[in-house]
């Protein structure tokens, strides 16, 4: 094996999944050269992985980006392709990678004629987590699966505007409230009552991240709004390479099913995880699950009818009220429990 391709455009939180994957190849075949074609949001975390050769693929360009991909590729081979995403933009874009062995999901966890574009499969694995699944890929190379290890370049400057916002004489908690699903989304209230709670018994400093998006920023303003104590309001300020200082640097980082729950994860910072409409066992932050609150087998039952063992795994309960199953009191309590354990 002396080139392989990665296919996985998106999203931020299933593409710093794949980081292990990049670290365990780099470990386990030195030299090997690794193309990775991506998104271009997500190129802006990762996009200077050292030894990597990135390939962006703008999904809006419509049929100018699968010709601009074609044009890059053009004369291209490469020993395997890790086909890591379903959806049939994916597929297509697959079609277009020249590769002797193109390996992707088992049938279980194909869609969208994603078998059709590979020849070889993942092993089948029941309740198993996305950042595992993704680790396996390079099994069927005689590969051993990727162990959990990341690493997201950051610059001196990032770090720079990370200090600049974090307090040094006290813990810092930083909220980030927006998942790109909002029936993911926690009540705006309900993270004011949380964040007014870790200032009043905890003495920590509340700081409120999010994307320029109009809804985040209204999101967070709300939150800012319902609070009785003060935040530190910087949503839509920030890159995303300042927002992985800043959770990296942070204590504690309280979020939904979202992008920056992974990235703390990944940086070695403790999540508080809030999920009900999605499950943590299988997409929660990998190092942080014993800190979630998991009301997903209630919504579950509550809107399909099924219990966790009877549905499909990695079936969501996205629901209007799925998410007001995680009550203010299980948040508060989760938070009490991390400070205890600090101490």
């Amino acid at each position: 094996m002396n080139s392989i391709c990665i296919l996985r455009l998106s999203a931020i939180g299933d593409v710093t999944h794949v980081i292990p994957v990049v670290l365990s190849l780099q470990e386990q075949l030195p030299g090997v050269k690794i193309t990775w074609i991506i998104g271009k949001l997500e190129a802006r975390l990762i996009g200077d992985l050292p030894g990597v050769e990135f390939i962006v693929f703008d999904k809006k360009a419509g049929r100018k980006g699968y010709l601009d991909l074609r044009r890059k590729l053009k004369d291209r081979k490469f020993d395997a392709l890790l086909h890591m995403q379903v959806a049939f933009r994916a597929n297509l874009a697959a079609a277009l990678i020249p590769a002797r062995v193109k390996i992707g999901y088992d049938r279980d966890r194909s869609k969208d004629l994603h078998g059709v574009f590979v020849n070889r499969r993942i092993a089948p694995a029941r309740h198993q987590h996305v950042r595992d699944c993704l680790a396996s890929f390079l099994e069927p190379l005689g590969l051993e699966a990727a162990p959990p290890r990341w690493q997201i370049p950051l610059s001196e400057s990032d770090y720079e505007f990370a200090r600049a916002h974090l307090a040094s004489d006290r813990r810092n908690l930083v909220i980030s409230p927006c998942a790109s699903h909002t029936l993911r989304n926690w009540p705006a209230e309900r993270y004011a009552r949380l964040a007014d709670h870790a200032i009043r018994q905890h003495g920590m400093k509340v700081i409120l991240v999010g994307s320029p998006a109009p809804f985040e920023a209204e999101y967070c303003q709300a939150i800012e709004a319902s609070m009785e104590e003060a935040a530190h309001n910087i949503c839509g300020q920030d890159t995303l390479k300042q927002l992985t200082a800043l959770l990296q640097q942070a204590d504690l980082v309280v979020a939904p099913d979202t992008g920056p729950a992974h990235i703390a994860s990944a940086m070695g910072t403790d999540v508080l995880g809030l999920f009900a409409a999605s499950n943590p066992n299988r997409s929660g932050p990998y190092n942080s699950l014993k800190w979630c609150v998991n009301r997903y087998p209630e919504a579950l039952k509550k809107f399909t009818g099924k219990t966790v063992e009877e549905a499909r795994w990695g079936a969501k309960a996205e629901y209007e009220g799925a998410m007001e199953l995680v009550t203010v009191e299980d948040a508060t309590a989760m938070l009490d429990r991390w400070v205890a354990e600090q101490r």
